[in-house]
């Protein structure tokens, strides 16, 4: 078993690095800092609040999913226990799984609706 300065110290990760240094370097990574334009992103509240609004929006998504394990455990459970009610399980199952994703597909409309229509 190694120790950790033996893996630090290893040929394999000091030739790894030895060759990134012996690379050239690109003729606009050696620009002076002064030379370069700087850009500055400013955002306003509206934009920083559209964002925050959509991210919120898609927690409804993950509800989505919940329901869905749910819904299936549920139709495991009812199967179990009465398996001869197996066509009108399956048909309120697929009840289910289609209300609940419904729902999550329109939480994630309304939060691109958020982010690119506004």
């Amino acid at each position: 078993m190694q120790t950790t300065g033996a893996l630090l110290i290893s040929p394999a990760l000091i030739c790894c690095f030895t060759r990134g240094l012996i690379r050239p370097v690109a003729a606009s990574f050696l620009n002076s800092p002064e030379n370069s334009s700087k850009q500055v992103v400013s955002w306003n509240t509206d934009t920083a609040a559209k964002f925050i609004v959509a991210g919120a929006d898609t927690v409804g998504v993950a509800g989505s999913g919940a329901s869905v394990g749910t819904v299936f455990g549920s139709l495991i459970i009812g199967y179990a226990r009465n398996p001869s009610l197996k066509q009108q399980l399956f048909f309120y199952a697929v009840l289910g799984f289609a209300l609940s994703e419904a729902m999550g597909l329109f939480c994630l409309m309304v939060a691109f609706l958020i982010l690119f229509a506004m």
